[in-house]
């Protein structure tokens, strides 16, 4: 508890900035406005007992939790899942993903301290908790212990930088990783970092994002939009961060022929207004996804406006620069192209990412690029040369199919959680 009391007094002066943080954030996605008593373990009606809850921050926890959620539904079929969020954009994802399974509801997390806590814990009662990738919340976890519920930290990763981080507080990570009852780690490597750091009974488990198939829906959509398209090349600009748009832009303008077509999908749906005046200020003309019109001859670039679609999106495609890579964001996940055998070119920055990129590239699947007027050049390599892409896009799925069984390793382990 001492060793918890700083951190709890910091938050307890952060509150009030953390609120307006809320409200700034409002005004461009008015959404984190709504359920705002969730985030103070205020939650409304009863819900289904027992439960599992899964916690999984934002967009790419909840796509990464899919498989595992699906495998814990058919595995407990008397259960409710209860996932939990940070972002209107994770909840919306979950929505979209689970929408029709009344066996998962969806909620925001509270805030870390004591009180909001006990509160969540009281309402949903967990018989077991599942924590995705990183999300690790000293208190919270304190409290599970407390209260007995056993929480595993499920395709658990861990970056140089992130460890150098947690390592600033030993004490207090220490702690917070003793709390957990299981560790699955995505690679060696993150399993080595986390026992640096005090973890115990880390198991490697693999990157469950490779269990995520590619659903027939989307499938047939990245076909419709290919039609929409008329056969001309396409090049996607995908899940792309604030200030990646620009020089994507510019160096498309400057390299690509005529009859190529770039789609951007921006990583964050509040930007996409903002995407689109960066592409109309640039000169080149725009359609939006949302239009569901045909593609003009002329258009040079397609705004991929909504949410839920990037397998559609990545096989509609012929090669893909991935976001999040081209500034330091730390990139974006890129099995979801691989496995649909869309070719993949990287920026420098995959830090988040490492070892998923590192093999991507060994494996023939990836190429990675020291800029983004590099990365164009190669992507148009690729549109230009048909047999090399196909031998990139048949190693992506290669790629993809060897690293699939995290999800049932994982649940290997929540079964042991269950057993207890």
């Amino acid at each position: 508890m001492l060793v918890r009391l700083p951190y709890t007094l910091l938050w307890l002066c952060a509150l009030p900035f953390v609120l307006l943080r809320l409200l700034w954030r409002a005004r461009r996605q008015p959404a984190y406005l709504r359920h705002l008593g969730e985030r103070f373990g205020r939650y409304a009606g009863r819900t289904p007992l027992p439960v599992i809850w899964v916690h999984a921050v934002s967009v790419g926890e909840t796509r990464a939790a899919e498989p595992l959620v699906r495998a814990l539904l058919a595995r407990w079929p008397d259960h409710t899942v209860l996932l939990t969020h940070m972002t209107p954009t994770g909840r919306d994802t979950s929505t979209s993903l689970f929408g029709g399974e009344a066996r998962v509801l969806r909620c925001y997390l509270p805030y870390d301290l004591g009180s909001l806590c006990r509160r969540f814990l009281a309402h949903f009662r967990p018989r077991v908790g599942i924590v995705m990738e990183t999300e690790l919340w000293p208190t919270l976890l304190a409290s599970c212990r407390a209260d007995g519920v056993p929480v595993l930290l499920a395709n658990a990763r861990l970056s140089e930088r992130s460890a150098r981080r947690y390592a600033r507080w030993p004490a207090l990570t220490r702690m917070t990783l003793g709390a957990l009852a299981a560790i699955g780690a995505q690679t060696e490597a993150d399993a080595q970092r986390l026992g640096e750091l005090g973890a115990s009974g880390v198991t490697v488990t693999g990157n469950i994002k490779f269990d995520i198939s590619p659903p027939d829906a989307l499938l047939a959509l990245g076909a419709s939009f290919r039609e929409r398209f008329g056969g001309r090349p396409v090049l996607l600009a995908a899940s792309t961060r604030e200030g990646e748009e620009a020089p994507i832009l510019e160096a498309f303008r400057a390299q690509a022929p005529d009859d190529a077509l770039l789609a951007i999908v921006p990583r964050h749906p509040q930007r996409f207004d903002e995407v689109s005046r960066l592409v109309e200020a640039s000169g080149l003309k725009l359609q939006r996804r949302s239009d569901g019109t045909a593609v003009a001859a002329d258009t040079r670039v397609w705004l991929g406006d909504s949410m839920g679609e990037m397998f559609a999106y990545y096989a509609a495609a012929d090669v893909a620069l991935i976001g999040g890579s081209w500034l330091p964001f730390g990139g974006q996940n890129l099995i979801e192209a691989c496995a649909v055998g869309t070719p993949v070119v990287l920026g420098p920055h995959t830090f988040n990412f490492t070892q998923v990129a590192d093999l991507a590239i060994a494996a023939g699947a990836a190429r990675r690029a020291a800029d983004v007027d590099e990365g164009m050049r190669m992507a148009l390599g690729l549109l230009a040369d048909g047999k090399a892409r196909e031998t990139v896009g048949a190693a992506g799925r290669q790629f993809a199919a060897a690293h699939r069984g995290a999800t049932a390793r994982t649940m290997e382990i929540v079964e042991k959680l269950f057993r207890g």
